[in-house]
């Protein structure tokens, strides 16, 4: 579950880290009310979850309150179409309003597990601002890591590592040194996958503060973390990701016309690759998971028919835990309640695939039983080129 810029700030901010004083608007007077509390210059920040909000516009500093009020109204109810985004973009229905600062230097910096190490990964760069993968590739000696083993926590001399490597020294480096530490306690009491400040500025002052804050909760470990579910908001979801999470479903919608369900993140993977070598692209990544119930098949099919844009299913199935003729018995009902309007080709294999293969084909209606991926990309070709979509075709 990832965080608008104001929902991470507001978490650093109870794990005692320094953030700017804002508060956030809906409306232009909601903006106008906080620049009179906060005072001039502010940054007016747009609220979504993506990157390189400045460079599209999302972000205006404004110096006056006049300068204030038009930087509100360009943002608010603006689409932000950045790198990350898309064509589509963002529609902008909230902003962050925060007080200005005098910034002396800087940083990036970001804890995060690293599943091919096992450790938890702190990564600092003094290229604050700039995307870290730019800066990679770029300036691969301006990126500073460091690898904490989590049974023994973050230690003194990786503290030291990283802020000696960021040029800090004296009051800066102790500063900076606490700031990291209650960063690295966060992520790991609170099941972070990221916690990003970039940029972290050390303010003419002498202070830092997160000027900018990126997190992402690890939603497995939300039944422990059940403060944290309240920062969850259904609107900033696909309609129908946002379904599918009813039914505990792992739904991604995608730009295709080829719907898809899986039961294993790997097998989804193959499958996509499998709807493109046919020459279509899939609408959706759907992984029901490997015990998945026939009601859990049923929401699936159906929410894969919400896509007005979907042309053709492939149900690619592998059964073990989830069984084959339980994976038939889900699709037959689903098929049975909306009518099936589009064909649908089912490729299993494992336990009681015979068994399913028969409730499929008794069932009466047009559902394709393919008896491997071979088969199972031909028919999605034929679908591709409407063969199959003729009256009469559907058969197999």
């Amino acid at each position: 579950m990832k965080l608008h810029e104001y929902q991470a700030k507001a978490l650093l901010r109870q794990a005692g880290l320094p953030v700017p004083e804002g508060r956030t608007a809906t409306t232009v007077a909601e903006v106008m009310a906080a620049v009179e509390a906060l005072g001039c210059p502010v940054a007016i920040k747009a609220q979504v979850h993506s990157g390189g909000r400045g460079k599209a516009g999302g972000i205006r500093i404004a110096k006056s309150k006049a300068k204030a009020k038009e930087a509100a109204a360009a943002i608010l109810g603006m689409i932000l179409r950045t790198a990350q985004g898309g064509d589509a973009g963002y529609t902008v229905s909230r902003v962050l309003v925060e007080q200005g600062q005098k910034i002396d230097r800087e940083f990036y910096l970001s804890v995060l597990p690293d599943r091919t190490s096992a450790r938890i990964m702190v990564i600092a760069s003094t290229a604050g601002g700039m995307e870290i993968e730019e800066v990679a590739a770029s300036r691969p000696k301006n990126i500073i890591r460091a690898e904490v083993d989590p049974l023994l926590g973050i230690q003194p001399f990786h503290l030291r590592q990283i802020a000696f490597g960021l040029g800090l020294s004296g009051s800066a480096a102790k500063k900076f040194t606490g700031l990291l530490e209650r960063l690295y306690r966060l992520v790991v009491e609170k099941d972070l996958l990221l916690a990003e400040v970039n940029p972290l500025a050390l303010t003419a002052t002498g202070n830092f503060l997160a000027l900018d804050a990126k997190i992402e909760i690890d939603d497995s470990a939300l039944f422990r973390q059940p403060d944290l579910t309240a920062f969850f908001d259904p609107a900033d979801l696909d309609p129908l990701e946002a379904e599918a999470r009813k039914y505990n479903l792992n739904y991604i919608r995608m730009d295709g016309n080829i719907g898809n369900m899986v039961n294993g993140a790997g097998l989804a993977m193959a499958t996509m690759d499998l709807i493109k070598q046919a020459r279509a692209e899939p609408a959706n990544f759907l992984d029901v998971g490997g015990g998945a119930t026939p009601e859990q098949i049923e929401q699936g099919l159906r929410i894969i028919l919400s896509d007005t844009r979907v042309k053709g299913i492939l149900i690619n199935i592998f059964g073990g835990i989830l069984r084959c003729d339980s994976l038939a018995k889900g699709v037959v009902a689903a098929a049975r309640k909306t009518g099936l309007p589009v064909p649908v080709v089912v490729r299993m294999e494992g336990t009681n695939v015979e068994e399913g293969r028969k409730i499929l084909a008794k069932s009466g209606l047009p559902l394709i039983n393919a008896t491997g991926l071979t088969d199972a990309a031909k028919l999605i070709g034929l679908i591709c080129t409407e063969a199959l979509r003729k009256p009469g075709s559907l058969r197999h």
